[in-house]
């Protein structure tokens, strides 16, 4: 009995050992910035009075859209938090991965079953060794069983480790889901003031065109104009004509795209209509250093994950190559007669340890355990690969906010010159110092360089979501 303490004792002790290597979460990069040269840390508009700033080493507060002030655009990327589509199915998922680690647990503690059976036995000569053996009989029998694996190589426990990770790596794609739609709905929402705002534009600038055929028409019925003249004006109107269905098209797509990330029937759901007066462009706009954005992103965090299910894995297969341990217990009643089941003498128990290890199979298990080696190599080159992509999306931003500012500003002096030049070849082809011609090229430019500073308006808000999206941002609720 002593002896049987003593082995007792000892295998619980050795169950607390967990073969394999021990997950590490990789260490943060030493880089204190994301890109090679220092970047402006103002980017400034000063017509306009908007400036960005860059403040690095600051982390975001609150929900990373609300930066733009826009309770519009916060009522509808809510609205799509509650009803979209994919972010329920991720939840799903992890609900999924989270009851799958209570499973696996199951496996640390006794396994406990009974059974209840009535049978009735015949037994051959041959089973005797030639003698009669007993007339046909009627049994009945009830009891528990018991099975315990001893697991004092830590493969059980390698295994929970492992659905530990995968449940982890689920908690980030629904993280990465709900970055994903949050950012949509922004980006969106942008589309559809850009759109709004360029049609408006157009709108204008056919107005314009209107009024030149109109002063053309004037000057040909005077005897000023040739026919010539009044077909340039009328071709400059067409022409712009062309651009406003493109952009309608994109303002239904926009729309359409909001409507199903809200989780409704673009027929039966209308898009607020966004302004970009009404969105403010973020002034300051807080970038965490590159160290604690490998602890930030969804998609990183979810390499990391993945990266420890491989390290459990390759403990799982380590601890395949040992002997398995597995203790069992039965305890019941069996009786000829059903009254009889429950008496005394029909009690009736068995207490087994069985060992099972392998002694030959071709190289199979320590080849699984290669793989899986082989497997953790791969995920910890793909880990790396996400980080460096990580940082290579947050410096494209940044970098495409400063040359944001650069265009828009640029884009500003362009319409004020065209805008002048338009002044001043309207009044020379009224004193018939100049063509129509020159009138209408004069327009032209004054087109373009009024969409282009609408465009790069736009683009600036759309990279400043951007940047916000690379930042991971902001983390998600706790449901």
């Amino acid at each position: 009995m002593k002896r049987s303490v003593g082995a007792a004792v000892l295998l619980v002790a050795m169950a607390g050992c967990a073969v394999g290597p021990d997950f590490q979460r990789p260490a943060g990069p030493a880089a204190d910035r994301y890109t090679f040269d220092a970047l402006q840390s103002e980017s400034a508009d000063a017509a306009s009075g908007t400036a960005q700033h860059i403040a690095l080493g600051r982390g975001l507060e609150g929900d990373w859209w609300q930066a733009f002030r826009s309770d519009q655009l916060d009522r509808v990327v809510r609205d799509a938090i509650d009803g979209n589509q994919t972010l329920a199915a991720a939840q799903a998922t992890l609900s999924q991965a989270q009851a799958l680690i209570e499973a696996r647990t199951g496996a640390l503690f006794p396994q406990v079953s009974a059974a209840a059976a009535a049978g009735r036995q015949k037994y051959g000569a041959a089973f005797f060794g030639g003698f009669k053996g007993p007339a046909p009989f009627t049994y009945f029998s009830i009891g528990p069983s018991v099975s315990y694996a001893l697991d004092y190589t830590g493969g059980i426990g390698r295994s929970i480790e492992q659905q530990q990770a995968l449940a982890e790596f689920q908690r980030q794609q629904l993280a990465a889901a709900y970055l994903s739609i949050t950012g949509n709905v922004v980006l969106q929402s942008l589309e559809i003031a850009s759109a709004r705002e360029q049609i408006a534009t157009m709108q204008n600038i056919l107005e314009q065109d209107r009024e030149n055929l109109r002063l053309v028409q004037t000057s040909f019925d005077a005897g000023q104009a040739t026919r010539v003249d009044i077909l340039s004006a009328q071709s400059q109107l067409a022409n712009d004509a062309t651009l406003v269905p493109p952009l309608r098209q994109a303002l239904s797509v926009a729309r359409h795209a909001l409507a199903t990330l809200v989780g409704q029937p673009a027929a039966s759901w209308s898009a607020p209509e966004f302004d970009m007066a009404q969105i403010t462009l973020p002034s300051e706009i807080p970038v965490q250093l590159p160290s604690e954005l490998a602890h930030q992103r969804p998609d990183i965090l979810a390499a990391e994950a993945q990266l420890h299910a491989a390290t459990a894995a390759v403990g799982m297969a380590t601890a395949n190559l040992y002997p398995q341990i597995t203790l069992t217990g039965t305890a019941g009643l069996q009786a000829l007669n059903p009254g009889h089941v429950f008496d005394r003498s029909s009690t009736v128990g068995s207490l087994a340890a069985g060992l099972t290890g392998p002694l030959f199979d071709g190289g199979t298990l320590r080849a699984e355990r290669q793989a899986s080696i082989d497997a953790l190599r791969a995920d910890a080159a793909r880990y790396q690969e996400t980080v460096l992509q990580a940082f290579g999306q947050v410096a494209d931003q940044l970098e495409a906010l400063d040359h944001d500012a650069e265009q828009l500003e640029a884009q500003r002096h362009a319409v004020e010159a065209a805008q002048n030049n338009v002044k001043l070849s309207q009044l020379s082809y009224r004193e018939g110092n100049v063509g129509v011609l020159q009138v209408l090229d004069a327009e032209r430019q004054f087109q373009q360089a009024k969409l282009g500073f609408v465009r790069a308006q736009a683009q600036r808000y759309i990279d400043t979501a951007q940047l916000f999206l690379a930042l991971g941002g902001s983390p998600l609720p706790s449901s």
